[in-house]
């Protein structure tokens, strides 16, 4: 059984992280909106660190579609979170929230990057959680894999998702 069957053996949603920058370039913003939207359209669940930059333009795109996502947000207030998202839960953790938005997905999309990024990308590496990067950290270790453009990493972040692929 993976994380993406019951113990049925039946699917379920899988869960995909979207990560990135705080300020991302207008790039990086359409991507992760667009991104927002397919991996909603196609039933799963985002996970985002709950603030704007791409976070909030990944969950602008699962509103679009009537999707759900969900914001980890590191501090206490609620009221913190981008609107965009469907739920937003005030860890008070700070950083370490981005330990959570990782273990609690199948898979993780990187979009850009900053500090934050490159430690969400870190931990899913090293815990086994599938990483697909789109214009993101370039890494000497393996463990992340790259895709050319939004329609390719959701198609593979969903396939890693399902454990179709091994990451």
């Amino acid at each position: 059984m993976n994380r993406t069957t019951d113990e049925g053996g039946g699917r379920r949603a899988p869960y995909v992280a979207v990560v990135g920058a705080g300020e991302a370039s207008v790039a990086q913003l359409a991507d992760a909106r667009v991104a927002g939207r397919l991996l909603a359209e196609r039933g799963a669940v985002v996970v985002t660190g709950g603030l704007g930059g791409v976070m909030g333009a990944a969950a602008e795109g699962v509103a679009e579609v009537g999707g759900t996502s969900i914001g980890l947000l590191p501090g206490p207030d609620r009221g913190a979170a981008h609107p965009a998202h469907t739920l937003a839960l005030p860890t008070g953790l700070g950083e370490l929230r981005n330990g959570l938005v990782v273990r609690a997905v199948d898979a993780v999309l990187a979009i850009g990057g900053s500090w934050g990024t490159l430690s969400e990308i870190a931990l899913a590496v090293r815990t086994g959680v599938p990483v697909v990067g789109l214009g993101t950290w370039q890494l000497a270790q393996p463990g992340v894999q790259t895709a050319d453009g939004v329609q390719q990493a959701v198609a593979l972040v969903l396939a890693l998702a399902a454990g179709d692929l091994t990451p």
